[in-house]
């Protein structure tokens, strides 16, 4: 099925999502990044909160996608502040449901599967299950009862399950960094020699264990983050603050920094001298598909400065990556 049963409504927010790639390549060229129409936000609580300010300026109803283990970030926007309850705002989800029970995935995503339709029937939010099966008419037919919901000031969800979407466009994602992601993860290990590393979810985590066995360095000091997008850093200031003999090295992703960006705050306050933090930012949400991040439009090493600390800095390029790295390993100090 095609995602051309969102005819009619007229503002998406949301998070990306490899099974939702289909959705999210009709938006990218349907709309493209026209705040008005379409918006990657930071986190899903945070395109929640954003549907609610679409709904209140217009009286319409907005859509929000995610990954169902976003759920846990709309929890509280739409427990306090769309609830009927509380403001009665309406909104559509479009829910891709990784770690459905009984279908193979990756560890990470099946206990969450288990509570994804139990998660939605908790927050009062009425669901249908997408499959590949699924037809237009269904999904219309559904869409009619949902509009009563809406006049209601409630929200309602269809929850896509693994190939159930399907659209033909091909959008290309680039840039023109002259330094690939795993290149610069190269440098990095070998800069960080036997101390602690902690990575971020997606490709990055993927890439320090192949770099790993490719090196025959074994991982004993690596801890890979699944799941939990954005919270890499918060880990690893955990296990600075504890092992505080130890250097931690944080490998975090553009997306995942920006999704919880308050852990710069946190960090910067605690100013740990044994965390080295280093966002890998190439813009992009690359590891659900490639669709585009703020973090292009952002001055990060000056926002890591403004949160306090007390070395930050950046390179494009593999000489003054290394000059970087040198600069932060020998500079006992927190650096970003």
């Amino acid at each position: 099925m095609t995602p051309d049963f969102l005819e009619g409504f007229e503002f998406f927010a949301g998070v990306p999502d490899s099974q939702l790639k289909a959705l999210c390549s009709f938006l990218m060229d349907r709309y493209g990044l026209d705040p008005a129409r379409h918006v990657i936000a930071a986190n899903e609580g945070n395109a929640a909160a954003l549907a609610a300010g679409y709904h209140l300026a217009t009286g319409k109803v907005p859509v929000v996608y995610l990954q169902n283990s976003g759920l846990g970030n709309v929890v509280n926007p739409v427990a306090s502040l769309l609830n009927e309850k509380v403001y009665a705002i309406p909104c559509l989800f479009i829910v891709g449901w990784r770690g459905e029970p009984g279908v193979h995935d990756e560890p990470q995503h099946l206990p969450q599967g288990e509570i994804t339709l139990p998660l939605l029937d908790t927050l009062d939010i009425p669901y249908f299950v997408i499959g590949k099966d699924t037809t237009l008419e269904q999904v219309q037919a559904k869409l009619d009862e949902y509009r009563a919901l809406f006049a209601q000031g409630k929200q309602a969800a269809f929850v896509v399950r693994k190939g159930a979407l399907d659209y033909s466009g091909k959008t290309v994602y680039h840039n023109a960094n002259p330094m690939s992601r795993e290149a610069a993860i190269g440098h990095i290990l070998a800069a960080s020699g036997n101390d602690l590393v902690v990575s971020t979810t997606g490709k990055a985590s993927r890439e320090v264990y192949e770099l790993r066995e490719v090196r025959g360095h074994g991982h004993g000091h690596d801890f890979l983050t699944v799941g939990s997008m954005g919270h890499s850093s918060s880990i690893a200031l955990g296990i600075a603050l504890q092992k505080p003999d130890r250097r931690v090295w944080c490998l975090d992703g553009d997306g995942a920094a920006i999704m919880h960006l308050g852990a710069l705050a946190l960090i910067g306050a605690n100013r740990p001298a044994n965390l080295i933090h280093i966002v890998l930012n190439n813009e992009a949400h690359e590891s659900v598909g490639g669709m585009p991040t703020v973090a292009g439009k952002l001055d990060l090493p000056g926002i890591a400065k403004a949160c306090g600390y007390p070395c930050a800095l950046s390179a494009d390029n593999p000489e003054g990556l290394k000059k970087a790295l040198k600069t932060a390993r020998e500079g006992k100090q927190l650096t970003f």
